[in-house]
């Protein structure tokens, strides 16, 4: 069988011509504790006619790979509005000025508010929360309307967790106080003379049965406990997440209301995927890793064919992270926020700039993934090397244009 040859258009001179200074997040590099740093030139290779290609910044060096932070282990808090230290550049207050100038309208313009999200947003306090409310659609372009909306989905929340995590006892109580006992003194030596219904095995509170009201309610409280460990032990360098920082403090009120309504609307994409009984449906993650096989193969044939034919990496082994956690494990805390600034902003949904951005992931490692075999490429996808969020972006997004001519 004869190979097909490299893709004319991946040694198109755009791969070695930066892209314009608007495309690219200075600040992104900016998050790591090293200033003036150049990501891995081997990172940006895209075919193997451009090995020697510069990077998209050049006045930059290359720090060593501890130095590097990875999953937001490295990062230290600070000023910014998840308490790492930062250090504006004039095109930070530039695109600052232009997303705060937008957010101050009557009605927010959400075509130009994406455009700027696009571009990456600024970490100043309160910024990118407020634009991810507006993409997220949990709050409405109307600046008029955020009070009430606001007020509303917060009454909201409280009232599910005082209906899913009340205590058996508490709602024994509220049913008592409902039937005329409003004025009963709970302590008086009178509480014990309260006639008791018949208790059964399920309403006992050390019942271990499945149905016993007492028992889930000991498992749910169990699941909360583990979830608010687990969310301070997940960046405990950050501030933000431990509650430390001004920022946290002044929002942990209403942080969890939002950020539970935000999820919501950020899984209504990505439910299927979640769902066992739908992985081999047209919606379920099966499909979607389809999907981006397809996508490969549209665009790189040969690397296509090698990884899934040559060296049988199935594209399950690695995809299948990279969708589910929508990249957050492969790539630090900060960068992946910068992601996900591309993922909210896209008008078609997050899911067509993921399965882009995973496109571009494995053509800016082209070169090693050629050259590999099922081992090391398996290894290669499993613990992607840190390379330039602006510039991977950047090749999703010629990507996707090239499929639009």
């Amino acid at each position: 069988m004869v190979r097909k040859k490299v893709p004319e258009w991946l040694n198109s001179t755009m791969w070695s011509t930066p892209p314009p200074p608007s495309s690219y997040d200075d600040g992104l590099l900016r998050h790591s504790p090293v200033t003036k740093m150049k990501e891995e030139a081997e990172s940006i290779s895209v075919a193997p006619r451009l090995n020697s290609a510069p990077p998209p910044s050049s006045n930059t060096s290359v720090p060593s790979p501890s130095h590097r932070p990875r999953n937001g282990n490295s990062i230290s808090g600070g000023s910014g509005e998840y308490g790492h230290s930062v250090g504006p550049s004039a095109e930070d207050f530039s695109r600052q000025a232009h997303v705060s100038a937008e957010l101050s309208k009557k009605v927010i313009n959400m075509k130009e508010l994406r455009s700027l999200a696009l571009q990456s947003l600024p970490d100043s306090p309160g910024i990118r929360s407020t634009v991810w409310k507006l993409l997220l659609g949990y709050l409405p372009p109307e600046r008029s309307l955020w009070s009430t909306e606001l007020k509303q989905k917060r009454s909201q929340y409280k009232h599910y967790k005082d209906e899913l995590l009340t205590s058996p006892s508490e709602i024994t109580w509220k049913m008592v106080r409902s039937k005329g006992f409003d004025n009963y003194d709970l302590k008086s030596e009178s509480r014990c003379m309260l006639a008791r219904s018949r208790i059964t095995d399920e309403d006992h509170p050390l019942s271990l049965g499945k149905a016993s009201i007492w028992n889930t309610y000991f498992q749910d409280t169990e699941t909360i406990e583990q979830i608010d460990r687990d969310v301070k032990r997940t960046h405990p360098d950050i501030p933000f997440f431990s509650g430390e920082s001004s920022f946290a403090r002044s929002n942990q009120s209403h942080a969890e209301a939002d950020a539970f309504f935000c999820f919501v609307e950020l899984l209504s994409g990505f439910r299927d995927f979640y769902c066992q009984q739908l992985d081999n449906s047209v919606v379920g993650i099966r499909s979607a890793i389809t999907r981006l096989s397809q996508l490969v193969r549209k665009h790189d044939e040969e690397l296509w064919r090698h990884l899934e034919i040559t060296t049988k990496v199935n594209p399950q082994f690695y995809a299948f992270r990279w969708i589910t956690l929508l990249l957050t494990q492969e790539f630090s805390f900060f960068d992946s926020l910068h992601i996900w600034d591309a993922l909210l902003s896209d008008p078609e949904g997050p899911l067509e700039s993921l399965l882009g951005i995973c496109c571009a992931m494995l053509v800016l490692v082209r070169r090693r993934l050629i050259a590999g075999d099922f081992t090391s490429n398996m290894k290669l996808l499993q613990h992607y090397p840190t390379t330039n969020i602006s510039h991977l972006l950047y090749v999703a997004n010629k990507l996707r244009s090239k499929m639009l001519v």
